[in-house]
């Protein structure tokens, strides 16, 4: 049975988000300096212009061509060229590391540090990107090895409405936008 997510509040792109794992990695590396449900709704519009997310064909594809393909209005992504050279570089690892299967990542161990380890050595995934997108695999997607609260930390926790992992209807995005709004306003006061 397939999850039905509800990230990008697009029910093209939330089928794809559900159907198709790679999908929603590159959503998750869309998400950043760009609202959240847009960045999510990305590899539709990539899917839909290039014809396939297969990591293989993405990351063979010619590099001036994919990009002017992310940055063609409505762009992919408020920086399209620049994130259309980050799917290409996603997609060269999970072709080359993964054997062209995302799933790869979060299957071939038990170890939820590892998981997290191996999402913070793709290419625009840091420390944080990394442990939000463990949190919703593990949260939304069942992807819950012994340990996996502890190794992910705080975008784990029950209840919480602090990321991606946690919107599932356009109420939690809504309260996660509120979240992410006022722990700005803390960080910036904090700053003076």
């Amino acid at each position: 049975m397939v999850t039905t997510l509800r990230i990008a509040q697009d029910e093209t792109a939330d089928e794809l988000l559900s159907s198709d794992p790679f999908a929603l990695l590159l959503g998750m590396l869309l998400d950043q300096q760009f609202p959240m449900e847009r960045a999510f709704a990305g590899p539709a519009k990539v899917k839909e212009r290039f014809g396939s997310l297969d990591p293989a064909k993405l990351a063979a594809a010619d590099p001036e061509e994919f990009a002017d393909l992310c940055a063609t209005p409505p762009a992919v992504h408020r920086y399209g060229r620049s994130m259309a050279g980050r799917i290409q570089a996603v997609a060269e690892v999970v072709r080359d590391e993964y054997d062209g299967d995302v799933t790869r990542i979060w299957t071939t161990t038990d170890d939820p540090a590892e998981i997290v380890g191996r999402l913070k050595a793709l290419p625009g995934f840091g420390d944080q990107k990394a442990r939000i997108f463990a949190a919703l695999l593990g949260k939304q997607l069942g992807v819950r090895p012994a340990g996996w609260r502890e190794a992910i930390g705080p975008y784990a926790e029950d209840g919480s409405r602090r990321s991606v992992a946690d919107v599932t209807d356009e109420t939690s995005l809504q309260e996660v936008r509120d979240y992410k709004k006022a722990a700005k306003a803390k960080a910036k006061a904090a700053k003076g």
